[in-house]
């Protein structure tokens, strides 16, 4: 890669780790669907006017901003809302292993032996991670990022079976753009149902929470993905995706210095054995191509 290159590819796991430590203090004190309603709407608002219409997707994509936003969004930053920034970054890695597992059951992609490896050393991870002091009794908030990461996984298996059947696939600024046109709406008649006082907490939301809702909906989505999409379309997957394994790496260190989250030795034992995980998914090594499963 080009020096400019690598350094527009670590732009994204430091603006996308940053996020959570960014909302963090925000969902503690603004409904967490309402505050993703925000940032999409603001997305959608930056990036809408410089992308064509959608031909025959409109369904489709509304489908993709359900499972891939609204409900994922729903449930993870719920999840953050009962966790701390850092837990919640290690725990939505396992979003990788999901997608694999997706892809093979439902798009028929072939799994080598070395990603089975890693998918289980990840879930181990996971245990690991659950064992940490600071998340006794938070099994609620843990089941909510873990589905908030399901949710993930199978909406970009469900963008990917769209732009398959496409011939002319929309580009990753439309995609993004136009999910989140779909995302902000599902996501105010969410919040509607299942949060209460709305007024009341736009009326009454802090420096921080509007300044949560101006670094989601800019500078982690539209700033982020413009990245990761650049990048996406000059290297191969297998170059790009291991930078995003710096994703947790910032989080925490966010949660750290700016929050004074602890770090504890399951989390950092956890962390490591589901990134090590996540790395052996993600890394492409020339003999898998014989080791399919």
């Amino acid at each position: 890669m080009k020096l400019t290159d690598v350094l527009i590819a670590l732009m994204v796991p430091l603006v996308w780790g940053m996020g959570l430590v960014v909302a963090k203090p925000a969902v503690d004190q603004f409904p967490p669907i309402l505050l993703m309603a925000l940032r999409f709407s603001v997305t959608a608002l930056i990036l809408v006017w410089f992308v064509p219409v959608p031909k025959g997707m409109r369904k489709s994509l509304a489908l993709v901003a359900l499972v891939g936003s609204t409900l994922q969004y729903g449930l993870s930053y719920n999840g953050l809302k009962l966790l701390d920034a850092s837990t919640t970054a290690l725990i939505v890695q396992i979003e990788t292993p999901f997608l694999l597992l997706i892809s093979a059951v439902w798009l028929g992609d072939r799994l080598t032996v070395r990603q089975l490896v890693g998918l289980a050393i990840a879930f181990v991870g996971i245990y690991i991670l659950t064992g940490a002091p600071n998340l006794v009794g938070k099994w609620v908030g843990i089941a909510l990022a873990v589905g908030g990461a399901f949710m993930w996984a199978l909406g970009q298996a469900l963008m990917r079976r769209l732009t398959q059947s496409q011939p002319n696939r929309l580009s990753g600024m439309a995609t993004i753009a136009w999910v989140s046109v779909f995302a902000a709406p599902q996501l105010f008649v969410a919040s509607l149902l299942v949060e209460e006082q709305h007024w009341y907490h736009l009326s009454h939301a802090s420096v921080a929470v509007w300044g949560a809702v101006a670094y989601l909906g800019v500078v982690m989505t539209a700033l982020g993905y413009t990245c990761w999409y650049h990048v996406l379309g000059r290297y191969p997957a297998s170059q790009a995706g291991p930078y995003l394994l710096l994703l947790p790496v910032f989080s925490i260190l966010g949660g750290w210095l700016f929050l004074g989250e602890p770090v504890n030795q399951h989390m950092l034992m956890g962390g490591a054995v589901i990134v090590f995980g996540v790395a052996l998914l993600t890394l492409q090594w020339p003999s898998d191509t014989n080791k399919r499963v």
